[in-house]
């Protein structure tokens, strides 16, 4: 009996794996960046945990927002760059020039993966398809929502751990010291699966990531945090 194949999660199908280990890293350092800012003038006790906590919240869900109409606005935008080529390769009668017009646009990213020969043949074979298309839909379409509510929830999720110590906690410092803890293990964690993606050492690109958090609770705790 043939196993039925595993079932994608919503962000799965919407985000690739670059675009989902970008979006996390995008809201831990958001998130420890806010809460080191607010440590700087949080009150004492319970209300300046509870300060910590919405800011930390806070910040990442418009942070979210923000990414979010981002991803849509950017989907949009490539499928308008893809719509005014193939309009200009069909408004071309002269196939040398409409050769050229793909060779300016995909050459860049062909240079490296095929030789001169072989990517004549392809301009060719895409000159073939490409005058012959329809140009795609420019506006908003529903993949773009599910793709910008996907970075939403990627950028808000990534801040409920490091969130956690202003619930546990009643003392502002060590709550936030606590969660500075976290993001920078969160950070690491982040850096070794960014390096499996890329083919990267990841022991180095980990560090570098715990580096960064590292600097920035530096800079708050020289100044006061």
């Amino acid at each position: 009996m043939n196993a039925q194949p595993k079932k994608e999660r919503f962000v799965q199908r919407h985000l690739d794996p670059a675009s989902r280990m970008g979006e996390v890293l995008f809201g831990l350092i958001m998130v420890l960046s806010i809460t080191l800012t607010a440590g700087l003038s949080a009150t004492a006790g319970k209300a300046g945990v509870r300060q910590l906590l919405v800011a930390a919240i806070g910040c990442n869900m418009a942070w979210g927002l923000i990414d979010g109409i981002m991803y849509v606005m950017n989907c949009m935008a490539e499928r308008s760059v893809t719509a005014r080529l193939i309009r200009k390769i069909q408004g071309t009668n002269d196939s040398q020039a409409a050769l050229e017009i793909i060779r300016n646009q995909v050459e860049p990213e062909l240079e490296t993966l095929a030789g001169p020969e072989d990517r004549e043949s392809l301009y060719r074979a895409m000159l073939k398809h490409l005058g012959q298309a329809g140009a795609p839909r420019t506006g908003l379409e529903k993949a773009d929502l599910y793709g910008g509510l996907a970075c939403f929830w990627l950028v808000f999720v990534s801040c409920l751990p490091a969130a956690a110590p202003f619930l546990l906690f009643s003392k502002p410092a060590l709550a936030l010291r606590v969660s500075n803890f976290l993001l920078i293990v969160m950070l690491y964690i982040v850096g070794r699966k960014w390096a499996a993606y890329t083919g990267a050492n990841g022991l180095v690109v980990g560090l570098a990531m715990v580096a960064i958090g590292l600097l920035l609770v530096g800079i708050a705790i020289v100044l006061g945090g």
